[in-house]
């Protein structure tokens, strides 16, 4: 399924009532263990810290999306989840690595906290080439520094 990065944060949130209601259809879908708050509160909390959600769009709408807190290395990244209607797809590997060549024009480094991820995730990244750290306790996809990637 041909997918494209859509990123949102406060300000697309706030202007676009269609990415409301995809971004909340998605996080609906999700399994309760992984989303244990309600969606709307999930999705306050997420972009009133100033984070943002790597989403695949398909056709002008949300099909999965992928919390993302950014620092000043890195991106880390959460709360991957896909329409479940669209799921075993390729959307959610599609969106991945997308937001992984997003993150590489930054000089970013994409992380996941290995203990807030279900199994499935687990095996979902290291399948995409993600590393657990050394200390154990996040997966890691290696992005060159900003000075790497100039000529």
């Amino acid at each position: 399924m041909p997918v494209t990065l859509y990123f949102v944060d406060q300000a697309a949130w706030e202007a676009d009532a269609q990415v409301q209601q995809d971004l909340q259809r998605i996080y609906a879908d999700a399994p309760a263990e992984r989303l244990p708050v309600p969606v709307d509160e999930f999705v306050h909390d997420h972009l009133g810290a100033g984070n943002f959600f790597g989403c695949a769009r398909f056709n002008d709408r949300l099909l999965g999306a992928v919390a993302i807190r950014p620092d000043a290395e890195a991106w880390w990244l959460s709360e991957l989840c896909v329409r479940k209607t669209t799921r075993r797809r390729g959307v959610g590997s599609r969106l991945l690595a997308l937001v992984s060549s997003a993150a590489h024009e930054q000089g970013r480094q994409l992380r996941a906290p290995a203990s807030q991820l279900p199994l499935a995730d687990q095996l979902l990244l290291s399948r995409l080439g993600y590393r657990l750290h050394d200390t154990g306790d996040y997966f890691e996809l290696d992005t060159p520094s900003q000075g790497d990637s100039e000529p």
